[in-house]
């Protein structure tokens, strides 16, 4: 099986979903006064690991938006799972409907459900982009397994040190 992940540095596919909290987003578009976006896809509501990590990025939304990057929860679920997956908690803008197309088309591991118990739809598996004012792919970082997620403090200090002017850092990971 051959899959073509999302390279670093490339455009951001532009994808745009409704919210649960109503009207549309675009995938990479930020929004709120910030220049940079963070997306975070989640596995479903039919996954435990995805409620905690979504509550830990909400606790961590303005901490991101101090950067300048404004966040994105997504799934392929349909409304009414992402609507109980937010349940009103959440401050972050959650999206839903990703279809296998544009979970392809960022690259990410795509799943089948292990039981109809499990949810009844192929789901992603765990990816987390953040895409620059220039409308690309600044960090990549996709999973095959539920477990296996960047740790939102240390993202969130990357950014802090990515986003310093001083650094000048670069996309890392393009060399080809």
């Amino acid at each position: 099986m051959s899959t073509t992940k999302l390279a670093a540095g490339s455009s951001f596919p532009e994808i745009l979903l409704p919210l649960v909290q109503g009207s549309k987003a675009t995938l990479g578009s930020p929004e709120g006064g910030c220049d940079w976006k963070m997306v975070v896809v989640y596995r479903g509501k039919h996954c435990p690991r995805c409620t905690k990590y979504l509550a830990q990025l909400d606790a961590l939304k303005d901490q991101f938006h101090d950067l300048s990057v404004d966040v994105l929860a997504v799934s392929g679920d349909p409304k009414e799972k992402a609507e109980r997956q937010n349940d009103g908690a959440l401050g972050i803008p959650v999206a839903y409907g990703l279809s296998v197309e544009q979970m392809q088309s960022l690259g990410l591991y795509i799943s089948h459900p292990r039981s109809p118990e499990e949810t009844d739809r192929p789901f992603p598996e765990p990816g987390l982009f953040v895409v620059n004012a220039e409308g690309m792919a600044q960090v990549v970082d996709i999973s095959n397994a539920p477990f296996s997620r960047p740790d939102l403090d240390q993202v969130l200090s990357g950014l802090r040190f990515i986003r310093d002017p001083e650094n000048n850092y670069p996309v890392r990971g393009t060399y080809v």
